[in-house]
């Protein structure tokens, strides 16, 4: 099912044990943190995945060199500046940690880095500050790679991306995985290889253009197959079927009936929600339940209803490998995250292996105060997570594995 295989020959931290005390080691993490209005960090969860391989390479006598982007900015933005994680991260870590507001090329970064003592903690401005770094531009990542000794990779959230701090930069640098990465590669590669039956995946979101790869490569490859979530209105709409007034892309109508004719030749048991929360928008304040056949005109489907959810209930009980990515209603609403939560809930009642992937995925199981110690894997890789799903590489992880200096 996935292109991406962690191998014995991959190469990891712990590899590097001993070998690292005085090393310049460069870090590309995400701390790609959800910010406030008012621009404090809203969720720190990213910068705690990360404290292990940071630990591990303060304990070693490392220097510590992080890049890492936030948000999406075009060109330099003080919204986006590095300065509040920084001050964050030295909170988790008990320790200072330096910040450097210069450009990476600048002869500010290098007399930083070049002043650093073993066991400190530099983080480096926004990557994506410089638009060379998506263009995966080969003299940015020359100038990323002259500020280390050594390379590790700790950053799935961007896995699925061919940029220089990604990618590129492997190119100069003994290179290897951090130990979140690690994690995340061997829980995806064993959910999706473990012979153990059944085997769910339950498949959500907005729109099925996103989640239709997804979608086509589980098929002969779970059990079962929940769709939910707006994306489910294209695939009845393919069919003639009346949606009212819900979300649906007209372009894919095609492709979604071609997907339901495959998935009626698949092993695979497809099941699309049966019953419908409709109300005349996401503002509305009232809501009613509708068989999904039958949308009336003016209604909008925005939550998977009761007879759905005790289907995919049943289904979440006797799974031994449960596979989630997308929330299955307008979550953020209350009037219309009763699916979703039901869903949640019933994920982390289940014995099994499971795994979430997916940012709204992920939101939603902490604005329900799931359990998460409940769920056996919960992913930092919306992007990359889907990537793995749909049997795709992933550029970073293939770059390291072929990486000429391990």
């Amino acid at each position: 099912m996935s292109a991406v295989v962690l191998t014995q020959t991959t190469p990891l931290l712990s590899n590097w044990t001993g070998t690292l005390n005085g090393q310049r080691v460069l870090v590309r993490v995400d701390f790609n943190v959800p910010l406030r209005s008012n621009g404090t960090i809203a969720d720190q969860a990213r910068i705690i995945e990360a404290l292990p391989t940071l630990k591990f390479l303060i304990q070693e006598g490392a220097r510590i060199i992080l890049m890492s982007h936030l948000g999406r900015p075009k060109g330099v933005s003080k919204r986006y500046r590095l300065l509040p994680v920084a001050e964050a991260l030295a909170t988790q870590l008990g320790q200072a940690v330096q910040y450097c507001p210069s450009p990476i090329d600048s002869p500010e970064t290098v007399a930083m880095v070049n002043a650093m003592t073993n066991g400190q903690v530099l983080l480096l401005e926004n990557i994506r500050f410089d638009a060379r770094e998506a263009a995966n531009d080969p003299e940015f990542a020359r100038i990323l790679a002259n500020l280390g000794d050594r390379f590790v990779f700790d950053a799935f959230g961007v896995a699925h991306r061919a940029h220089a701090s990604t990618a590129g930069i492997t190119q100069h640098l003994p290179s290897c995985i951090g130990f979140l990465v690690e994690t995340e590669l061997n829980y995806l590669n064993a959910t999706l290889s473990q012979p153990d039956t059944p085997k769910l995946a339950i498949i959500g979101g907005a729109k099925i253009s996103t989640k239709l790869g997804v979608l086509q490569n589980l098929l002969g490859r779970v059990d079962q197959l929940v769709v939910g979530g707006a994306m489910m209105f294209t695939l009845l709409k393919s069919q003639g079927i009346a949606i009212g007034n819900s979300l649906y892309e007209p372009d894919l109508l095609d492709t979604a009936n071609a997907f339901l004719a495959a998935a009626a030749d698949s092993p695979t048991e497809l099941y699309i929600a049966q019953d419908v929360v409709c109300a005349t928008g996401f503002k509305a304040e009232t809501a009613d339940t509708y068989p999904a056949t039958a949308l009336p005109n003016g209604q909008m489907g925005l939550d998977i209803g009761p007879t759905s959810v005790e289907f995919i209930e049943r289904w979440v009980a006797d799974a031994k490998i449960i596979i989630w990515n997308g929330p299955l209603g307008a979550f953020e609403t209350p009037l219309f995250s009763s699916g979703t939560r039901a869903i949640a809930e019933a994920v982390a009642r289940n014995t099994g292996t499971s795994v979430v992937g997916g940012g709204d995925s992920v939101q939603a199981i902490h604005d329900f105060d799931i359990d998460t110690t409940a769920i056996s894997h919960i992913s930092t890789g919306g992007g990359a997570c889907l990537a793995v799903l749909e049997g795709h590489p992933l550029p970073s992880i293939s770059a390291i594995q072929s990486c000429p200096k391990t």
